[in-house]
């Protein structure tokens, strides 16, 4: 299928790795040009070398990294505007920055809570802000925001991480509201266990002499009805999907990928 994808212009933060990667390199293979962030330029150099590779291999489109720390203001603004002037314009921006931070309510701390939001819900809120003048000049702006199953189905022992996610939430949905007049379309993409580096992570600090494989799969037999965990490149495809004409009906949904993990309505 041909999202018609062509030609756009789209920012993915968080891009270096992982899911932010994925959801680049298939914005890429369809032919939109891509400015991914992070805040370590070492990563983003071999990131963009690999998606430029990958892009030219499927004739698709270009990629360009940016250094920025997301839960910085005044970089989240240096950043929207140098990636606008690349590419001239801005039709598309991905807020996929926002790492876990596990911990029950005991364990967390004042600092905790505000990195915690800083990355998830004030990342979002900045470089919504920094984009919109640009979106509001495009004829098929679009939002996505990365989100998580735990803004609905609430997990102890990622505390922080639910109740922020809840309030990212809540925020794709009031834009979506507010937006939707301008036909700038906002939907929420709710993962749930998708093997990232945060999870490697999450790995090696509780079960390092457990291989991967078996970790992951004593998580996923407890809470995921399809058994397994989920991968980045089935995040991307839906991502894409929403910054295509085909989604030009869609707007302030909530749409889960996380292989009937939660449990609600």
């Amino acid at each position: 299928m041909d999202l018609g994808l062509a030609g756009r212009k789209a920012i993915v933060t968080g891009g270096s790795k992982g899911l932010g990667q994925a959801i680049a390199a298939e914005l890429l293979a369809e032919g939109a040009s891509v400015v991914i962030c992070s805040r370590h330029a070492d990563e983003l150099d071999a990131t963009a070398a690999e998606l430029a590779k990958r892009a030219a291999v499927a004739d698709g489109g270009q990629v360009l990294a940016l250094p920025c720390d997301v839960t910085d203001p005044e970089q989240v603004v240096t950043f929207v505007e140098a990636a606008v002037h690349a590419m001239s314009g801005l039709d598309i921006l991905v807020n996929n920055a926002g790492g876990a931070r596990p911990g029950q309510f005991g364990t967390l701390t004042d600092e905790d809570w505000h990195a915690d939001i800083e990355v998830k819900l004030f990342s979002q809120l900045r470089c919504t802000r920094a984009a919109l003048p640009h979106l509001r000049r495009s004829d098929a702006p679009r939002v996505i925001n990365i989100n998580a199953v735990y803004a609905r189905y609430p997990d102890p022992a990622f505390l922080a991480s639910s109740v922020n996610r809840a309030s990212c939430l809540s925020l794709s949905k009031a834009l979506s509201m507010e937006l939707g007049r301008e036909g700038i379309l906002v939907n929420s993409v709710n993962i749930g266990l998708v093997e990232t580096p945060q999870w490697q992570n999450i790995h090696r600090r509780r079960a390092p002499d457990m291989p991967a494989e078996q970790f992951y799969g004593q998580l996923a037999a407890a809470e995921v009805p399809l058994g397994r965990f989920g991968q980045p490149d089935e995040v991307a495809g839906l991502v894409a999907f929403l910054a295509s004409g085909r989604a030009s009906y869609i707007a302030g949904a909530s749409i889960d990928v996380a292989g009937g993990m939660g449990k609600f309505l």
